[in-house]
């Protein structure tokens, strides 16, 4: 039977049209949170995700809003607070990023890259910290990061960047506002076969490696996985985890 220790806490999901961000919003609306979907593009998605939501009978609203925008920002976490009445729960998951090499790279995909995967992070905890501050728990803020912070991924140096300045803005945020009962975590994911990852030259393959260096036996990374590790840092038992970043990937990170 699942828990439903976020009854009565309200959530904001960024990019849960599809993908991790769906899985996330789905699993905190199992766990009893009213779930808001923000999508940008993805309108006909983002409906199925109310859709799943609407199954296991949680309460949502489905907000569009471009989160590397700072006014966008502001104006979806006034809907959503009217809406809602206030929020607990803030999950910063929407990402964007071309697959290129380096020195392939122009102006403009750099920058659309790291104004979309790492200041929408800032911008969301501005416009949101007032009310994670208001809430009657701990405020929770998760970001989800990804192995390119850490590593180095073929044709991923612009979006690993952006990863890596978004892992330290949560640091910085806890430092700066923890004191104001808000937690500020991130999740990195292992190499999971989502839609983004498809696209990415050679995607089949690196995902078949990583799996054959997980060391849990036979299982395979998932989409839910994350979720339940995104639960578990919006809910109750994770308000002493502060300004950390917690990898889900089998343990491949820690092989030689």
């Amino acid at each position: 039977m699942t828990s439903k220790d976020l009854a009565g806490r309200r959530a904001l999901v960024t990019g849960a049209s599809r993908g991790i961000g769906r899985s996330i919003a789905v699993e905190l609306a199992r766990r009893g949170a009213s779930v808001a979907i923000n999508f940008l593009n993805s309108e006909a998605q983002a409906v199925q995700t109310a859709e799943q939501i609407d199954a296991v009978g949680g309460s949502l609203m489905l907000v569009r809003a471009d989160v590397s925008n700072k006014d966008d920002v502001a104006a979806m976490v006034d809907q959503v607070t009217d809406q809602f009445g206030g929020l607990d729960i803030v999950v910063n998951n929407a990402a964007a990023g071309g697959f290129r090499d380096l020195m392939d790279l122009s102006p403009v995909n750099l920058e659309a890259t790291l104004r979309i995967n790492a200041s929408a992070v800032l911008w969301v905890a501005q416009a949101t910290a007032r009310a994670l501050s208001a809430s009657e728990h701990h405020g929770k803020l998760v970001a989800v990061s990804s192995h390119g912070s850490q590593w180095a991924v073929p044709h991923y140096g612009a979006i690993g960047a952006s990863k890596a300045a978004l892992e330290s803005l949560i640091r910085h945020l806890a430092l700066e506002l923890g004191d104001r009962g808000i937690n500020f975590n991130c999740v990195l994911p292992g190499i999971i076969a989502t839609e983004a990852i498809a696209t990415m030259p050679g995607a089949s393959d690196l995902v078949d490696a990583a799996s054959d260096r997980m060391m849990v036996g036979q299982r395979r990374l998932s989409e839910q996985d994350i979720a339940n590790v995104v639960a578990f840092l919006a809910g109750p038992d994770s308000d002493l985890i502060q300004g950390q970043t917690i990898v889900v990937d089998g343990g491949v990170s820690i092989r030689v």
